[in-house]
């Protein structure tokens, strides 16, 4: 990893992420190219929550409460068949996204000092593939993941990473009913 990279993430950050194993096989070789995330150890994912809490401040209390707020859900699908763009960054667009605004949701609502991207982005589901491109470099990889598409996946579990100062590590899977 480069160190303007490595310099993104800070030991002891965490976040919630639903994890999309489905994705894998078909952004696995962008995402390592293109998103710093991939190359420092977090798989396909969707954000819940970035930051969530300093990873010193997660305990067992924490992880019950977790494990209750996402027990309150129900698991779902979702489905990914077009591409989204953000400045800079290409996503792909899980639908429906309301079942994981209402995982954001019920994790802010327990903990509202915890702001989504630190309160600078407003929350929006996304899967990133590539971010810091140019659009011209943006389009390529658009047209290189488009036949990949469209793709299910189920959404069980959210789980909890937190970085170490060199990657990211799973902590603990929290389950959807």
């Amino acid at each position: 990893m480069a160190d303007d990279e490595s310099a993104r993430f800070a030991a002891g950050q965490s976040a919630l992420v639903v994890p999309v194993p489905e994705a894998e096989p078909r952004v696995r070789d962008l995402r390592n190219r293109f998103d710093p995330a991939a190359r420092a150890g977090v798989p396909a994912h969707i954000t819940v929550v970035f930051p969530f809490l300093h990873g010193s401040l997660v305990d067992a209390t924490t992880c019950a409460a977790l494990d209750e707020i996402f027990g309150r859900h129900q698991y779902f699908d979702v489905r990914f068949d077009k591409c989204g763009r953000f400045p800079g960054v290409l996503y792909l667009a899980p639908v429906p996204d309301d079942p994981l605004r209402r995982l954001t949701d019920a994790v802010v609502a327990r903990w509202p000092e915890v702001r989504p991207y630190g309160g600078k982005y407003e929350p929006h589901p996304h899967l990133t593939v590539a971010q810091g491109q140019d659009d011209t470099v943006l389009d390529e990889i658009e047209s290189e993941l488009q036949p990949a598409l469209p793709f299910t996946a189920r959404v069980p579990t959210v789980d909890l990473v937190v970085h170490n100062g060199t990657a990211w590590q799973h902590r603990a899977s929290f389950a959807l009913r």
